[in-house]
């Protein structure tokens, strides 16, 4: 049948949806959110995928009014100890990400927040806050999971899927409206 893996990998989505719902912890969640609010700037980051995870979520927390960067950008300037790193990596022991964000907690003094799948990860051992999204990492073997989401597509969809309800759970504690989000959404383009 034309689009029997389209409805599956549908499917699958609302499956795992579903399960970030339930695992949402409402305290680990006030963490996540008073570590945004109380930062002076805002820097995120990931490597593939998880980078374009990240970019996405900086683009909206700009649009909310923060003053936020993305890691490796030529115009990213020095991070503080008044500022928050959002690292997103699914096994949490991705290279680039862990060694970025030991020296913004360790050199720096950063608050560090990990969103991850992996609570035992090198990134989430060394984290202030651990945002954990259950998805099949690219290394987990789950033939049938496979099929429809190869790598870590599982663990990237619910990752921006759970940032773009954390931002509109921020535009409601901000009392910002859609149209005070486009007031600083991009012209040039």
């Amino acid at each position: 049948m034309v689009g029997e893996m389209i409805f599956r990998f549908l499917d699958t989505v609302k499956m795992f949806i579903d399960q970030i719902k339930a695992d949402i912890n409402e305290e680990n969640l006030n963490e996540l959110i008073n570590a945004i609010q109380g930062a002076k700037r805002i820097f995120v980051m990931g490597a593939g995928r998880s980078g374009f995870v990240a970019k996405a979520f900086a683009m909206r927390l700009m649009h909310l009014g923060y003053n936020v960067y993305v890691v490796g950008e030529t115009v990213t300037p020095r991070i503080d100890k008044e500022d928050v790193l959002i690292a997103i990596s699914g096994s949490g022991e991705t290279t680039s990400v862990v060694n970025i964000s030991k020296k913004a907690k360790e050199m720096i003094g950063s608050k560090l927040v990990a969103i991850t799948g992996n609570p035992n990860s090198s990134l989430a051992q060394m984290s202030d806050v651990i945002v954990l999204i259950k998805g099949k990492l690219k290394n987990e073997i789950n033939d049938e999971l496979s099929q429809i989401a190869p790598l870590g597509t599982m663990f990237e969809l619910m990752s921006l899927i759970f940032l773009d309800g954390l931002v509109a759970e921020l535009m409601r504690i901000k009392n910002l409206s859609e149209k005070d989000l486009a007031e600083r959404h991009a012209v040039l383009e």
